[in-house]
């Protein structure tokens, strides 16, 4: 009892003298030193070794190899769902299916996060045609996405429009009444000489390893003649459609673009490409003539016979329905709770986008990257992982049009960019658009890395670090025990084209695999090949298996993996802008 009283009394004079102004006290007191400024772990230094779990490795490998599920799913999703539009039926059937699938297996808090309005809802129903005359014979299409329907068979004499400039349009005029146009120049199918199908070489998984300079560099193309060439023929493509509207065209039919393989190879290619008009989605930019896109080889032969003054007749039928004006677009969300209680806050994430185009099943594009997401987190969830960080996986929707489900998810959790007070006039829309200040959350000091997987099927072959130096040492020693399974490749170097972007946009670790290319370039892409057929069962459970080893891997550093330094301003750009040519005037989501 004294005790406690003479702390007390003792507490009581501190405070007194405290509170005194006394000269000779204060001339030898010395100053406090500052607290040392906090420096994230992420800014901060990294351990020069990593704590590499060879048990763990071993355990999920095990698990990949010999229990797989990636197959299933797979199969589930491009056979049972088929091809997922962004705001179309399919899409919400893949929504559905993967947020309860991932709480079978045990993930919790699945669900689906809404990022905006979309646009029109649509889905192909029936596509076809035939030729009548000089001699009847079936021809390949699929209807372009957001086409309407010609309400039935439409029979219509063809007329072929290769249009380079508006004069062009003149000799067209008031001939165009139930007409079907063939809109769009043909283009040779030179022989393929070279295979389809290819895994990276040795030499080249050494090349990507180097920084590209000299005539690689140079060789760039010009983005803004590119820019320039791509708004004039949109704007003499929009100046045909008025023209063909007001004189009540019966239906459009466009070529279908080469793939990269340089030939033809009877595929149908089936994309944004196919559009008339860029953002077709939206209901102000509708074309309200139906339109499709044919196999080049049928389209060239039709467009020869009219060359030479053959007169072609032929009958079309495009069914399709449209489901709304104003869908909304839905990212898959589900997690394997944190259990540190210093780190559990803290986000580890993975994914792949879930939307595909029409023609095929999105088999390859992207159903391969979403299912090898949900393979990785299920590996962990089978061997009762409990990771200190929480792991989360999310499913995208919106890729296709322009990362509009991963940009949205990323503006709403972690950061955005405010519209500059001052646009520069001279900016193109949709390409490396003019941003304001970045806004982050308390979120955004949590996101540890987001990893990506969306280049097909092909087994994983290294990572692209995304010009993070920091964080090459790291994976080298995640992947020297995976040496066996054909991961070997550290590239310095940015990768474009998809979710990765929208997170790395905003100063946060957003990763993409390097992935063996197989014949996702030159067949699948965006493809009505796009199908189960070309999914390559141990590449997917490969990958998966790599996944599952570098979340569990983030989710039991001490540090936080390290992060580019930020704000760097020539990230501060629309996240849709380092593919131009497939994402050009991409319009973002709205709330």
């Amino acid at each position: 009892m004294s005790f406690v009283c003479a702390c007390v009394r003792w507490g009581c004079c501190a405070a007194a003298i405290a509170s005194l102004s006394v000269p000779a006290f204060s001339a030898d007191k010395k100053p406090t030193p500052a607290a040392p400024e906090t420096v994230p772990s992420y800014y901060g230094p990294q351990p020069a070794t990593e704590n590499v779990d060879l048990t763990m490795y071993a355990r999920i490998r095990e698990e990949g190899f010999h229990h797989s599920h990636v197959m299933e799913f797979g199969s589930a999703l491009a056979d049972g769902i088929g091809p997922r539009l962004t705001g179309s039926p399919n899409m919400k059937k893949a929504n559905e299916w993967t947020r309860d699938t991932l709480a079978k297996v045990g993930l919790e808090n699945a669900h689906l996060e809404d990022w905006g309005e979309f646009g029109m809802g649509w889905q192909q129903i029936n596509t076809w045609a035939r030729m009548i005359s000089p001699d009847p014979e079936p021809l390949w299409m699929q209807a372009a996405p957001w086409s309407p329907s010609t309400n039935g068979p439409v029979t219509g004499e063809l007329v072929y429009m290769d249009l380079q400039n508006e004069k062009d349009l003149d000799k067209f005029k008031g001939k165009l009444s139930g007409k079907i146009v063939m809109l769009g120049a043909m283009r040779p199918t030179p022989d393929i000489t070279e295979p389809l199908f290819h895994r990276y070489t040795t030499a080249e998984l050494e090349e990507m390893e180097t920084y590209p300079t000299g005539d690689a560099r140079r060789g760039q193309p010009n983005i803004q003649q590119l820019l320039a060439d791509r708004a004039r023929l949109a704007a003499l493509r929009t100046a045909a459609v008025k023209m063909m509207t007001d004189e009540h065209v019966a239906a459009i039919i466009t070529p279908s673009r080469d793939g990269g393989n340089g030939g033809g190879t009877g595929i149908i290619f089936d994309d944004n490409g196919a559009n008339i008009v860029r953002n077709a989605q939206v209901k102000a930019n509708a074309v309200t003539i139906p339109n499709a896109v044919m196999m080049i080889e049928h389209y060239n032969r039709l467009g020869r016979l009219l060359q030479n003054h053959v007169p072609v007749s032929i009958e079309v039928n495009i069914d399709t329905k449209f489901t709304g004006d104003h869908e909304h677009g839905f990212d898959t969300v589900a997690e394997i709770p944190g259990t540190d209680p210093k780190l559990k806050d803290q986000i580890v994430m993975v994914g792949g986008h879930l939307d595909s185009w029409i023609s095929g099943t999105g088999a390859t594009d992207n159903g391969a990257g979403s299912i090898m997401a949900m393979e990785a987190v299920r590996i962990l969830k089978a061997l009762n992982i409990k990771p200190k960080r929480t792991i989360r996986i999310a499913l995208w929707s919106g890729e296709e049009q322009g990362l509009f489900g991963s940009q949205g998810y990323v503006a709403n959790h972690f950061g955005k960019f405010a519209e500059p007070e001052h646009p520069d006039p001279a900016t193109v829309p949709g390409f490396q658009r003019q941003r304001g200040k970045l806004t982050t959350t308390k979120e955004w000091e949590t996101l540890d890395a987001y990893y990506n997987l969306d280049n097909g099927t092909g087994k994983v072959r290294g990572v692209y670090t995304q010009e993070n130096f920091a964080v090459a040492p790291i994976f080298r020693q995640w992947i020297a025990p995976l040496a066996d399974l054909g991961v070997s490749t550290i590239s310095y170097r940015n990768t474009g084209g998809t979710d990765h972007l929208s997170f790395d946009a905003v100063g946060l670790p957003g990763f993409q695999y390097i992935q063996d290319p197989m014949d996702y370039e030159t067949r699948t892409h965006h493809s009505d090949m796009d199908t189960f057929d070309r999914l390559h069962a141990l590449d997917l459970e490969q990958g998966a298996i790599l996944e599952a080893i570098f979340l569990y891997n983030t989710s039991e550093r001490e540090a936080m993996m390290p992060r580019k330094p930020f704000p760097h301003p020539e990230l501060e750009r629309q996240a849709t802008s380092p593919i131009p040519d497939i994402y050009p005037n991409a319009v973002p989501p709205t709330k």
